[in-house]
């Protein structure tokens, strides 16, 4: 327990120089918050996939979906990877830069006024990640202090207040440069970690072949490739999960930062194998947790018989990684989650700071008090994020799943055919963002899984755009707002 302690602190140190470092040098908003636009391939392809992968992943999603779907949850890894991570880079990844650098746009909101002359849509956005973002932001922090209830035996609200002091010291002092930075440390220890975490699964499994014919034993379904949930729940997942990052705003944001092309084309090599390794074995870890855990040999994972998802990978992480490494599962879990939790943050804080009060309440602002209103942003959105996490309003899946669901609803559309088609329009954009979002939180609210309110609400989005583009050309608008 004292080593544990002792490599947290050293840990917590290193992260904290980094930020101190970065406060030296992100005294702009440019700086602060897209490091210049000059990062380099590696540092994005690390900071990406560490961004897209969180605790998130490791203790709500693989528990729950392991634990439901058994292995066939593996095809949410290729989805993630294939569609997620390659298709992003190869695809959007060269329009985003040079969009970017052709409008001088900082965030998906400015894109949506400027390509489609809307500051509505700007608003819309802004509102969208606000009010999103702090839930998905919750999700991290309630994985984080499941797994510090685990390791050390803290209570859970001690440790949600402990690591959201933290997140918000380090997130006010450092910017995105500095993120870049720690991400390629936390992206090998990401690494090593789920390498040592394959290792301890098959080492107590007794080979990979008793595991899995342990996991067929329960139930056959469970190693078909289709698991018990049927095919739509788990479609319904990986396109989720793999779809939503084309239009994910703490995504696109890399695209922005990142130096050139070149930088494109090597970062998406480094970034998809990253993606397949990460996601490969966490969800497979996932569906072990079938052939290890019991309500007899793990209480703590189990309700009256019934298990408890979010807390199914943390009592799964205790009892099979030995003492002497689950410092490196700890570290590997706060790596995930503290980049996430930096890029959530710093999208939501310019939606706050750029998006809304330097685009609506004091176009004129300096960029000193807007770096300085971003970093007050920060910190209330952090604490706000901590206070709904408090109070766990659902699974760590359900709570991901709306907010992703909501998010990519609102923004694939418009996002996405305004990359890629010369006539969509602005009726086409805000139609099919506003009905989009509209089918997704109508869906949910009326009893529907997250997932699949997602889902349905992203492919509304997807379809709408072009159809209401088609029936209001942009030069009709354009005619219609002049007679207006």
């Amino acid at each position: 327990m004292v080593f544990k302690i002792v490599v947290l602190a050293a840990y917590a140190l290193m992260i904290v120089w980094v930020g101190v470092a970065g406060f030296r040098k992100a005294r702009s908003f440019s700086e602060y918050f897209l490091g210049g636009g000059k990062v380099g391939a590696w540092m994005t392809a690390f900071t990406y996939g560490t961004a897209y992968f969180s605790a998130v992943l490791f203790i709500g999603f693989a528990g729950k979906v392991g634990w439901g779907f058994g292995l066939s949850g593996l095809w949410i890894a290729v989805g993630n990877t294939l569609i997620g991570v390659l298709l992003v880079w190869w695809l959007l990844g060269p329009r985003i830069k040079k969009m970017s650098t052709e409008y001088g746009v900082h965030t998906i909101g400015e894109y949506f006024e400027k390509r489609y002359h809307s500051p509505y849509l700007k608003l819309f956005a802004s509102v969208c990640i606000f009010v999103f973002f702090i839930p998905y932001t919750a999700a991290v922090f309630m994985g984080l202090s499941y797994l510090f209830r685990s390791t050390f035996g803290m209570d859970y609200t001690v440790a949600l207040i402990l690591m959201g002091a933290f997140t918000a010291i380090y997130l006010v002092l450092g910017g995105y440069r500095s993120m870049t930075i720690i991400d390629m440390v936390f992206g090998v220890i990401m690494i090593v970690g789920v390498g040592v975490l394959l290792w301890s699964i098959i080492d107590e499994g007794n080979g990979l072949h008793a595991i899995v014919g342990g996991i067929s034993a329960i139930d056959p379904k469970l190693t078909a490739p289709i698991g018990p949930p049927g095919w739509w729940p788990l479609f319904s997942l990986v396109f989720l999960t793999s779809v939503a990052p084309l239009a994910m705003p703490q995504l696109v944001q890399k695209f922005y930062a990142i130096r050139d092309n070149r930088a494109i084309k090597i970062g998406m090599v480094g970034s998809t194998v990253f993606a397949l390794i990460i996601t490969g074995i966490g969800y497979f870890a996932g569906a072990t947790t079938r052939f290890f855990l019991t309500p007899e040999t793990a209480p703590m994972a189990f309700r009256e018989g019934a298990p408890v998802f979010d807390a199914l990978m943390p009592e799964l992480l205790t009892r099979i990684i030995p003492e002497a490494l689950s410092v490196l599962i700890l570290l590997l879990i706060l790596s995930a989650s503290m980049s996430t939790l930096a890029a959530l943050v710093l999208i939501s804080s310019s939606a706050v700071a750029k998006d809304f009060y330097a685009g609506f309440v004091n176009r004129t602002v300096s960029d000193s008090r807007l770096t300085l209103l971003m970093r007050f942003a920060s910190a209330t959105i952090v604490l706000l994020a901590v206070v709904m996490a408090y109070y766990r309003p659902a699974t760590i899946v359900s709570v991901l799943g709306i907010s992703w669901g909501a998010i990519g609803a609102a923004f694939l559309g418009p996002f996405l055919w305004g990359l890629f088609w010369k006539r969509t329009g602005r009726a086409g954009a805000i139609g099919s963002s506003s009905l989009g979002l509209a089918v997704c939180l109508g869906l949910y609210f009326s009893g529907t899984p997250s997932p699949q309110a997602g889902t349905l609400g992203m492919v509304t989005s997807l379809v709408l755009a072009p159809v209401i583009s088609l029936m209001i050309p942009a030069r009709d608008e354009d005619t219609r707002a002049q007679h207006a």
